[in-house]
This record gives C-alpha cells, structure tokens and sequence, in this order.
C-alpha cells in the first residue's frame, strides 16, 4: 500500500483570496505554463504575439468574481501565491485597458483582460475548473497546455505526471487503517503524521516546525486584521465587513451570556472577510472556509493560552483529517459543493480541538465524523460569483458545528459509534457526484439565483 503522501504544506497553502480553486490554482497552473514556455527554442518565441487563455466550468461561471483573470495574470507575471503582495495582486488590471508585458526568455508580450476567455460552463473535460493555456504565433499554436484545478490550490496538468514524492513511513488511506496504525505502533496522531511529514519532504522537525508556525501566524494575523478593519467589502454587493462589530459587542451586558458564541464567530468571519478582500489567508483545506480553523486557532492562542507547540500538534491532527477528505472524496466546491470546504474545514476544526483536549484518536475521529456528517448535501451557491454571501457567515458557522461536534464527541463511547469517519467520507462523495452542477460554484442555482445583488 503506497498509502496518502500529501504534505502538510500542500494541504496548508498561504496565498491571496477569495477561492484557492479560482485563485492559487489558476496562478500555480500560469506559472507552471510560463516555466514551460521559458524552455520552447528562442526563435519560436521571438514569433509569439499572445497568449490566451480559456476558463472552464466554474472558473467561467464564477471567475469574474473570484479574480480568476487577475491570478492567471499574476502568475503569468512569475508572481507565487505565497509571497504575491495582496494589494499589488487587487490593483491587478484594475482598469479594463491596461495592458501587461509578459517576459518569456528575452522576448516581452502584451497581456490584455481580453486575452482571458470565460468560456463555457458545461464541458466534456475531466474536471470542473479546467483552464487552456496557448502561445500564439499568428495562427500557429506554438505551445498549448491543459490545467485542472481541483480545490484546495491543487492543481494538475494533462500529459504530465506530478513528481514523485517519497512514500510515508506509516502509509494508511482510511480513518480506519490510520486508528489501527497508532495503536499498533503506540505513538499519537501527532506523531505519525510528523514522521510520516519527514519521511514524505525529507526535512528535519525544526524545518517543519518553523513551516507550522508560519502556518499557523498567517492564520493569526489574518483574523488580527479582519477583526480592525471595517467598511464595504469589494465588489457590487456592497457588503458590509460585521466581525469587528461582533468583537466589539463582546462588552456588551447584553451578550455576556453569548460571549464565548460572539468571539468564535467574529474570529472566524474576520479571517473569511480578509480572504473575501483578496487578502493573504491560508487554505485550511480552501480559501472559502479560511476562517474556520484560524477562529479556532486564535481563541485556544488568545484565551486558553494553547502554548504553541501544543497548536502545532493540533494542525497535525486536523491535516490527518483533511488528507482523508482529499484522498477520498473532495475539497472541491466545484466538484462537491460546500461540504468538501466548509464541511471538510469544520470536520478538521473538531479533531484539533479533541486532540487538544487530550482524546484518544477514535474519539478525535468521532468528533470529526460529527461535523462532517451534518454538513452533508452543503451547496456551494456565492451570490453574484462572490465569495461572500453566504461563504463569510458560513465560515461562523463552521466553527461553531465544529465545537459542537467535539463536545457531542465527548459523550459517546467512540467503539460504539453507528457511524464512522470513512462511510461519511464515501457519503460526501456520493452526495457530490449526485448534486446538480448549478449548486457547484457555478452562482446558477440556490441563493445565487434568489438573492439579487442589484
């Protein structure tokens, strides 16, 4: 058994918002094009005129949006979503004639919003967020490139196989096999997937630890600054940022008894407002549920004073519970609509939070189980192609079912579950391969359609 060989920093990506599928995977996929084009022989280059590039599927539908036009650009420019600077990245083809000189090898080639096509919805290719990318000479193609990006800032190239990883040292594809693993072995959840995170990049723990923790300050600092900002959130909805007017309710007599409610909810809406602002958030596993861990983070950092190694321990637990989501269903809202993001997102918040508190895995596994199974049949619907009503909002909500779940967790005796992690898993799967494609990021059904922006 080759067993899930994805790293913790594939699963946790730091990079602008509003949606990794519309966003760090289309840059990702423009920068692997551009790479490949630095190696085409100089004097086809010197040839090229353009470069176009043609959206599929739910980067048609909702791209606009999502800024899909503005992260292919930036990637074409070289730019990587971890270290893009957010405002450079919002003031991206801010007027509909600017115009851009992409560099390949030594030869410069203008970029204009027009040479990005949203093309249609409904297609054959594999999946749903296909992008095509061509260097054009005239009417001669001199390179063409077919890129899916398939959630989670993940993304893959036709014809290419991805390089090859080294195996875990504890390969598992299930929750079950993962549970029998530590048991047999005697070690925690934390410590497998530590070893296996070694074994897989071939770093020592410092260089993970210091990973996580840039992690996880990101995650921080994305919630420390939605929390202080206030006014209009872009685009034509015109909505109104409302975490900094939760947070200062707190004080309130009035909500004292909702206090520990209001905080976790202002945290998490405060992280998904900056990720709606085009801001640097981080993937946990998407961009439209950013808000959920990093609520849950901030209040064990700010109010239990969680000691961090203690934190980064519980970003391993959650990322066991992600790396299950991705290998075995989906954290694509293009391809299982919000239960893949947001369900997904609550489901790793829950285990975190259990391992914290010192439960043993099958219990970490129920708590998990718990929030994933009641996000079920969650549509992924952004009114107007925004990632904000009702993603914001249901990023609060996320964090409270996550709690919820870890507490009902607490009362059952875990060997006696009637439901376990894998069948929700397999469920999820099912349920998104059953729902209609208007409630899959495509703005064409659901609230998209029954709430106007006007």
């Amino acid at each position: 058994m080759n067993g899930i060989n994805t790293s913790i920093f594939d699963l946790f990506k730091i990079g602008p918002g509003p949606s990794s599928s519309h966003t760090i995977g289309p840059m990702k996929a423009a920068c692997r094009f551009l790479q490949t084009a630095q190696n085409l022989p100089q004097e086809q280059v010197r040839r090229c005129d353009r470069i176009e590039v043609f959206l599929f599927g739910s980067l048609s539908a909702t791209g606009k949006g999502h800024g899909t036009d503005r992260a292919v650009l930036a990637g074409l420019l070289g730019w990587k979503p971890e270290t893009c600077d957010s405002e450079a990245f919002v003031a991206l083809f801010a007027r509909p004639d600017d115009s851009y000189a992409l560099r390949i090898r030594d030869v410069s080639i203008p970029f204009i919003q027009q040479n990005v096509h949203f093309d249609r919805v409904q297609h054959s290719y594999p999946f749903q967020n296909t992008l095509i990318f061509r260097l054009v000479a005239g009417q001669e193609v001199m390179l063409e490139k077919e890129y899916y990006s398939i959630g989670g800032g993940f993304v893959l190239c036709k014809g290419e196989s991805e390089p090859p990883s080294l195996p875990p040292a504890y390969p598992y594809t299930t929750m079950s096999e993962l549970v029998g693993l530590i048991a047999k072995e005697k070690i925690s959840l934390g410590e497998l997937i530590l070893r296996n995170e070694e074994a897989i990049q071939g770093w020592g723990r410092s260089r993970i630890d210091k990973g996580l923790d840039d992690i996880i300050f990101a995650m921080l600092e994305s919630v420390e600054r939605g929390l202080h900002a206030e006014g209009i959130l872009p685009g034509p909805i015109g909505l109104p940022r409302k975490a900094n007017a939760l947070w200062r309710q707190q004080h309130h007599p009035e909500h004292i008894s909702d206090r520990f409610l209001m905080l976790v909810s202002a945290y998490a809406i405060a992280a998904a407002e900056e990720n709606a602002s085009h801001h640097k958030v981080v993937t946990a596993p998407t961009l439209g549920s950013a808000g959920v861990i990093p609520g849950v983070l901030y209040l064990l950092k700010h109010h239990d004073k969680i000691p961090q190694a203690e934190l980064r321990e519980g970003m391993l637990a959650a990322a066991a519970v992600g790396f299950l989501i991705k290998h075995n269903a989906s954290i694509s809202g293009a391809e299982v609509g919000c239960q893949g993001e947001i369900g997904a997102a609550s489901a790793m918040a829950a285990a975190l939070l259990s391992y914290l508190h010192k439960h043993e895995t099958r219990r970490v596994a129920n708590a998990a189980t718990i929030a994933l199974e009641h996000h079920l049949g969650l549509t992924c619907d952004p009114v107007g192609g925004y990632v904000q009503i009702p993603c914001i909002e249901r990023n609060a909500v996320g964090v409270v079912h996550s709690y919820t779940a870890y507490i009902l967790a607490t009362a059952d005796n875990p060997r006696e579950s009637k439901v376990r992690f894998d069948q929700v898993v397999e469920a999820m799967l099912e349920t998104g391969r059953d729902m209609s494609t208007k409630y899959k990021e495509t703005s064409e059904g659901g609230l998209a359609v029954c709430v106007s922006i006007c």
